[in-house]
């Protein structure tokens, strides 16, 4: 049974059981909080709420855990971008009420830089009208997201994608909650190896001052440069008779000049001292955790991001800090190839499933049959199908790919060519792309230097490549989210947490003697997550699991 939960006109909280059309049925309760309603209902099955980061983290602080939900402000997002391909409408309750009863809809509060903490001053929910209490609007919002879900392109597919973004939410408040251990002891130790003893007044550390002073001395006497600011390397070379078009490590490494060496060692260093040294450690690390404010869907295409320390950019001489408590370990788990097994999966070629069907290396596998055993070839031919790259080594392959797995390249080619055309696509479980006049140029993880107009014929290409992407993209975040419910839901009897997620990666902190079993629930959650998401196929998913002390020590 499903229990709606959310505040009452006359102050406190009110909950009431509703059936499967979202109507009200038995008595309600009326409590003085939402703690206190949760608690007073234990035989729900799953809560309908307003808001998952804000509820859950107040059960969470109370010692309250429940099994599922449903998070309104997160479905109404997801329904909207379906029906209307316009995601990144406002999505709060307040919208849904008013786009429900044809009103203006308010915009949604601002969003918290990236590099700020939860402060005792965040803006509260958008209000709703005078005279409607937020569980009457819930009631109201949560009936009519039923029936707009019965009307999806394939409604058992949008149920399942709304389950899973709750749960994932669920999962997210719980990893913030227990945090990834850190031991900030190591941390700074490696610090003061790495860039030296601190100056006061805000200098540079000693080992980065060091560099400076070499970069400088390499282009002549009497040069000063600063290696922080592009514009000055840029004219610096210039004056040494090389032109760079930018400062990026991959064109430095192709220049032969005495500043290259310790330009790129201090951009190393820079990026270091200014992501995750002390000053993010004194912000982040507390009581020996690092609790960083997961958001899952953060991005177009599903995967997760977070507001604020940089938890998805962990370098890996970093991750030695990354330490379990005395008497756990850490259970690190790698998706082994998982948007390729997507692209099999969702494509349902017959080819690329028998392929990615049997648990082993899957470009190996691929090479065998297509590339003579080039393994590097496979891998960059199926990557440019799915991320566009069709030019140069990855087109001279493509032919063959399209001939051997036709199936697989056309979903994606579909998928381009509808981007091209400024149509809409959606993942295998429906999360649908934004248009064409807001989608990010990068969101597919190919950076531009410029992001050309749609309607120009760079633009639409690039929107194709964006779209081709989604699709594979996309519909690997969804399977995540099923595999991370999966997985919760494996280790609830158990001390084991989550503690760390990407978008293939998990981490789970155990004691000693469970984190075998929990190495086993991670494949079959893998396994099953597949089952649900896109039926019975022949595509296996699997992780390559560690089981380490150190994070450090997994890769």
């Amino acid at each position: 049974m499903r229990w709606v939960v959310g505040g009452s006109g006359e102050g406190g909280v009110v909950a009431c059981a509703v059936d499967g059309g979202g109507r009200v049925v038995g008595v309600p309760v009326r409590a003085g909080s939402v703690v206190a309603a949760v608690r007073a209902c234990p035989q729900a099955e799953r809560w309908v709420w307003r808001s998952t980061s804000e509820t859950y983290r107040k059960l969470l602080a109370a010692g309250v855990r429940v099994e599922r939900c449903y998070d309104v402000e997160a479905a109404e997002a997801l329904l909207i971008g379906h029906e209307e391909g316009q995601s990144g409408q406002p999505r709060s309750l307040a919208a849904a009420w008013a786009r429900l009863h044809r009103l203006p809809v308010p915009d949604d509060p601002p969003v918290r830089g990236a590099e700020t903490q939860p402060s005792l001053f965040e803006p509260g929910p958008v209000p709703l009208p005078p005279g409607v209490d937020e569980f009457t609007a819930l009631l109201e919002v949560y009936a009519a997201q039923l029936e707009r879900t019965e009307r999806a392109e394939h409604p058992d597919r949008m149920r399942l994608l709304l389950a899973a973004e709750s749960a994932g939410l669920l999962v997210a408040a719980e990893m913030t909650r227990a945090g990834l251990p850190w031991r900030a002891d190591v941390h700074r130790e490696l610090l003061d190896e790495l860039l030296g003893e601190r100056y006061p007044g805000g200098l540079e550390p000693r080992r980065m001052a060091e560099l400076a002073d070499e970069v400088s001395r390499a282009f002549g006497e009497g040069v000063r440069v600063r290696p922080d600011l592009p514009a000055e390397i840029v004219k610096a070379f210039a004056g040494a008779g090389i032109t760079l078009r930018s400062t990026r490590k991959w064109e430095l490494q192709e220049v032969r000049h005495p500043a290259v060496a310790p330009l790129l060692e201090y951009k190393r260093l820079y990026r270091l001292h200014t992501a995750h040294g002390w000053s993010w450690l004194q912000q982040w690390v507390h009581e020996g955790r690092f609790r960083p404010e997961y958001l899952p869907g953060g991005t177009v295409s599903g995967r997760w991001t977070t507001n604020g320390g940089g938890a998805l950019q962990i370098p890996k001489v970093v991750r030695r800090a990354v330490v379990a408590d005395p008497g756990w370990r850490l259970v690190v788990a790698d998706a082994e190839q998982m948007e390729p097994r997507v692209l099999a999966a969702v494509s349902r070629d017959r080819g690329l499933m028998e392929v990615a069907g049997s648990g082993r290396d899957l470009y190996a596998d691929l090479a065998a049959r297509a590339f003579g055993g080039d393994r590097d070839q496979a891998k960059l031919a199926l990557l440019g199908a799915v991320y566009g790259q069709t030019s140069g080594d990855a087109l001279k392959h493509m032919a063959d790919l399209r001939r051997r797995y036709p199936a697989a390249v056309e979903y994606v080619d579909t998928a381009a060519r509808a981007g091209e055309e400024g149509r809409l696509v959606r993942t295998w479980l429906g999360r649908t792309c934004p248009p064409a006049s807001v989608a990010p140029p990068d969101e597919a993880g190919l950076p531009q230097e410029e992001a050309p107009a749609y309607g120009s014929t760079a633009g639409a290409r690039a929107r194709g490549r964006f779209t081709r992407n989604f699709v594979v993209q996309g519909s690997a975040a969804d399977w995540a989210l099923l595999m991370l419910a999966a997985l919760r839901r494996s280790l609830a009897p158990l001390r084991a947490e989550l503690v760390f997620f990407q978008h293939d990666e998990v981490i789970v902190h155990a004691p000693e003697e469970e984190a075998g079993a929990v190495a086993g629930f991670v494949a079959e959650a893998a396994e099953l997550a597949g089952r649900i998401a896109f039926g019975e196929t022949p595509v296996r998913f699997p992780f390559s699991t560690a089981v380490v002390e150190c994070y450090a020590d997994a890769k």
